[in-house]
């Protein structure tokens, strides 16, 4: 009878085989959708820099006058203006340079398509707008989040995030790494077959960026995937109380408030936090929401949001920025760890590389496959059955 080490020393081989061939055939056949989501998440990491180059080059550059106008009387001023096209009020991001536009997005809940609308902030002139469907970051930004095509293509995507995460988890299991350290950055280039380069640069360049794509991974398919229910498990996991949903009550002959008077309900839940953007209601369920940054919040738009009832202007939600929930320390954290924002512009240039890995792995995963193919086509009997990455491991 077999003694439980022994048992042990046979399933590790064949439980690191299976990871193998999962990391393997994962890698092929969803190799040339992870490289459009890692391109194009590269592009996007500075997109907003780009634009803003884009934008002032197309609209000129806007010289501050005095204090800007009201969000309430922007707000009013767009709506009033797109209203003759058929198009909708849904939010306003204000902007965070004194010489950028704010940045008005309508569109059209028919048609499902979006414009958005550049203001001046001290003058209320509408400078100019763009369908962001065709614009360029639309086209980047839709190729990275649906692949262009609408809801069955968010979904692929969402998918194609989890096998992100799972290559990663089993890349990592696979590492030679884990057996002699210096084994596992060390990469061959002279006199070395192109397979063995392949092979060095495929465990190096995968272990150094695998944490940074698991994350990536994760956060995408949470997104993308909303079916899943991740914020739900979070809240079940950290034991914390999910709250529901913030929504209007509708009263019957009454209009809802004014913008301005929602807005002021709003600035005064919360002294010293500056407004990053507002959500306007498009249904009478829906809330009037305020998104806020705090002195000491780090994220660019702040955590801080204020959800109002849109008719009796009563604070439904208040999310303080600086004292999250179990729950929302986590999911706060979902946008910076995807988009790279968390070191500021050191670890945007990291995530610029990382977004250039998945093409890296994926050619140098085909070399592999492609040569071990020709081999095993070529003499069957002299087929090694381990993966590369057990041989000489003195197992017999």
């Amino acid at each position: 009878m077999p003694s439980l080490q022994r048992l042990k020393s046979l399933k590790r081989p064949k439980l690191r085989s299976l990871f193998f061939q999962t990391h393997r055939w994962l890698g092929l056949t969803a190799g040339i959708l992870l490289c459009i989501a890692g391109l194009t998440g590269s592009i996007l990491v500075f997109w907003h820099e780009i634009d803003r180059l884009v934008i002032a080059q197309r609209l000129g550059h806007l010289i501050p006058t005095g204090e800007a106008l009201p969000i309430a009387t922007i707000a009013d001023t767009v709506k009033a203006t797109y209203a003759t096209k058929g198009l909708t009020l849904s939010s306003i991001n204000l902007s965070d340079h004194a010489n950028q536009p704010y940045s008005v997005w309508v569109h059209s809940p028919e048609e499902h398509y979006w414009w958005q609308v550049f203001v001046n902030p001290y003058t209320g002139q509408v400078m100019g707008d763009r369908e962001w469907e065709s614009s360029w970051v639309g086209i980047i930004y839709g190729l990275h989040y649906k692949l262009l095509a609408g809801e069955v293509g968010t979904l692929v995507m969402g998918i194609v995030a989890l096998l992100t995460l799972v290559l990663s988890i089993t890349g990592i299991v696979l590492w030679p790494g884990w057996r002699k350290l210096i084994a596992g950055f060390k990469i061959k280039w002279k006199q070395a077959h192109i397979k063995r380069t392949s092979f060095d640069l495929h465990k190096v360049a995968g272990i150094v960026t695998a944490i940074f794509l698991t994350f990536i991974g994760f956060t995408g398919f949470a997104w993308n995937v909303p079916q899943a229910k991740v914020t739900e498990a979070i809240h079940a996991v950290t034991l914390t109380p999910q709250p529901p949903d913030p929504i209007s009550k509708p009263i019957p002959g009454r209009q809802p408030l004014t913008y301005a008077d929602l807005i002021q309900r709003a600035d005064a839940v919360i002294s010293n936090a500056t407004t990053t953007y507002v959500s306007f209601p498009e249904k009478p369920e829906d809330p009037f929401r305020v998104g806020k940054r705090q002195a000491q919040e780090t994220d660019k738009w702040g955590n801080t949001r204020i959800y109002l009832d849109q008719f009796t202007g009563e604070v439904i939600r208040f999310q303080d920025g600086l004292k999250p929930t179990r729950a929302e320390a986590i999911t706060n954290q979902f946008g910076s760890v995807h988009f790279g924002t968390f070191w500021g512009i050191p670890s945007r240039i990291l995530y610029v590389l990382v977004g250039l890995t998945p093409s890296v792995l994926f050619i140098t995963g085909f070399i592999m496959w492609w040569h071990r193919k020709r081999k095993n086509t070529g003499d069957r009997t002299s087929v090694n059955p381990l993966p590369i990455s057990l041989r000489g491991s003195g197992r017999k």
